[in-house]
């Protein structure tokens, strides 16, 4: 059978299509290999010198300001309204204050210097979480979102050490405002419930997608679960391979469950630019004694990140207004991404929490709940 010319240029723009997506499937020479076990188990994590290049400016911590003077009145005898951070003294308040400003929102200026106005609404500054008219009240949002995120910033300092560190030398860099926002209002990896299976697809054929095979950057872009981030960092399903007990009654440890436990490693690795072996070991990756400490250190982050979102972020769902909600109605939430964004550490590792250990501790007073301020 002969074909017809057009067909042969099908073909063709097929094998090179073919041909372009497979060389850039893979990451060209040369890769840095770290080896983090023994010899001949595999247990390196491989790096591409050229991401981290692009990525360095993401993860340069910025300089801190001088100290300031710990004497004199405190904030919350000078100030109204200071629930979080009284028993800082003016100065250190007013440091503080000017950090979380750049840390968070800080103004865009024009070539001359001068501040470029808000787009709509939008506030830069100290107005991105003040009244200008009257810096006490709480009229704005974004201030008491502000307040709750420095009583859950001091909380995970206290009591997730053991995932963030406590600041001190050699032992964790905890974190600060800047960990997650770097500068932006809103941190730019969060996530909320994604719509239903019915709102994503059109039922045809196939009546249940198990809510998976659709590509989503989440999980790589593959046919594995979408909504990792619901069952695992609000909920606390069970993170499973396999079930240790064959032919057991109600198992669920099964091979789809598999499948959403692997999504969630894909987003492990992402959010930290590592491979497997970062936590587990080739030679059985099952048992927790042969694991890298690293695996301990995740466990304690996915109990933390629970933690932050039930008791911090989704309490705050009456104060948020719409266009800062999911297509569900739900806040936006903090998953792995949001404080690694591709390091293994955040910033790599830098301290910025030594330069402000007033974020280090949780204030004796708590602020009023949401709903009492409804």
């Amino acid at each position: 059978m002969r074909l017809s010319f057009g067909t042969w240029v099908a073909v063709a723009v097929l094998a090179t299509a073919y041909a372009a997506h497979l060389l850039t499937s893979f990451e060209r020479p040369p890769v840095t290999v770290v080896q983090r076990g023994f010899r001949g188990t595999a247990m390196e994590v491989i790096y591409n010198p050229r991401v981290l290049e692009v990525q360095a400016y993401l993860h340069r911590a910025p300089e801190a300001s001088e100290p300031a003077d710990a004497e004199g009145d405190r904030a919350k005898d000078v100030y109204q309204n200071v629930q979080v951070l009284g028993d800082l003294s003016v100065a250190q308040f007013g440091r503080l204050m000017q950090s979380i400003t750049e840390w968070v929102s800080p103004e865009v200026l024009d070539e001359a210097g001068n501040p470029v106005p808000a787009a709509g609404n939008f506030q830069r500054g100290c107005n991105y979480c003040h009244n200008p008219e009257n810096y006490a009240e709480d009229s704005v949002y974004t201030k008491v979102v502000a307040r709750r995120m420095l009583q859950m910033t001091k909380h995970i300092n206290e009591h997730w050490q053991s995932h963030v560190g406590n600041g001190a030398a050699g032992e964790g860099a905890g974190v600060t405002c800047y960990t997650c926002h770097r500068g932006n209002p809103v941190p730019s990896q969060v996530w909320a419930q994604v719509p239903t299976q019915d709102q994503r697809r059109g039922r045809g054929f196939a009546q249940d997608a198990a809510s998976q095979n659709l590509a989503s950057p989440v999980v790589g872009l593959s046919s594995l679960p979408y909504d990792i981030f619901t069952p695992y960092f609000e909920n606390a399903a069970d993170i499973r391979v396999a079930g240790n007990d064959p032919l057991q009654v109600n198992n669920r440890h099964s091979i789809k469950q598999t499948e959403w436990t692997l999504g969630l490693m894909a987003h492990f690795a992402d959010s930290l630019n590592v491979n497997c072996t970062f936590c587990h070991n080739t030679r059985a990756f099952f048992d927790w004694q042969q694991s890298s400490p690293q695996r301990v250190n995740a466990w304690h982050g996915i109990r933390m990140i629970r933690d932050v979102n039930a008791n911090y972020i989704d309490p705050l769902k009456p104060v948020f207004p719409a266009n800062r909600l999911g297509p569900n109605g739900d806040p936006l939430k903090v998953n792995c991404a949001t404080c690694h964004q591709g390091a293994h550490k955040p910033l790599y590792g830098a301290n910025m929490l030594r330069d402000h250990p007033e974020l280090n501790l949780v204030s004796a007073t708590p602020a009023p709940s949401v709903e009492a301020r409804q």
